[in-house]
């Protein structure tokens, strides 16, 4: 049975898995940045005060979660479930070498070296050092990257993509079609590319940077 606590608690997950406060949930699905807020969560007169199914169903197309993504982010008592402590730690010169990813961008194989889980970052997620200054002003070497392979990506996200040359590359998403990926470079020294569908290897979005 759905409680009140439970439901907010999934928000709160919901947004942890993507990074985000609670705020930041609530712009990101269009609401006023309060919405989502402690203080909100409870009337004048101390009655709980439930979030609006269509508040719910914004924050699930902000995210690309389903109804069953949201039910499944809590347990019966209501508290977030864990994620994995740690993430496999990639440097981009392996990223760009064959064998070590599947077809769908996750990490294949053992043996990596592990950094903690930031929140916000889901199952299957990984983290990849930044290896020179393509990526300035925003990631500068040494940087790392969590990565997410399974959150969906939308215009305006900051990607980590692999071509079929082997090349990777993190970026900015500025339009993707069934023929055509638009990649804006996050360094103004360097060129924004226009790569063909086909070739994009994988593409998964930037949840987190240690900065």
């Amino acid at each position: 049975m759905l409680s009140h606590d439970k439901v907010w608690a999934a928000i709160d997950a919901l947004a942890a898995r993507n990074a985000l406060s609670a705020s930041g949930l609530a712009k990101r699905a269009g609401l006023d940045s309060t919405a989502f807020n402690k203080s909100k969560r409870q009337s004048a007169d101390g009655r709980p005060r439930w979030p609006s199914t269509e508040s719910l169903a914004k924050v699930m197309d902000a995210t690309g979660a389903s109804i069953d993504d949201l039910l499944g982010l809590f347990k019966a008592d209501g508290e977030a479930r864990p994620t994995s402590s740690t993430v496999p730690l990639i440097g981009f010169a392996q990223a760009g070498a064959g064998g070590y990813f599947d077809d769908a961008g996750f990490p294949a194989g053992h043996g990596w070296d592990q950094v903690p889980l930031p929140a916000g970052a889901g199952e299957g997620a990984y983290a990849l050092t930044v290896q020179g200054d393509s990526m300035l002003p925003l990631y500068r070497d040494g940087d790392v990257l969590i990565v997410d392979p399974a959150a969906q990506v939308r215009k305006g996200d900051r990607v980590v993509a692999k071509t079929a040359s082997g090349e990777v590359t993190a970026k900015v998403l500025a339009r993707k079609s069934a023929k055509i990926v638009e990649l804006q470079s996050l360094n103004p020294d360097h060129p924004d590319r226009s790569i063909p569908a086909d070739d994009i290897v994988w593409m998964a979005r930037i949840v987190w940077a240690s900065q």
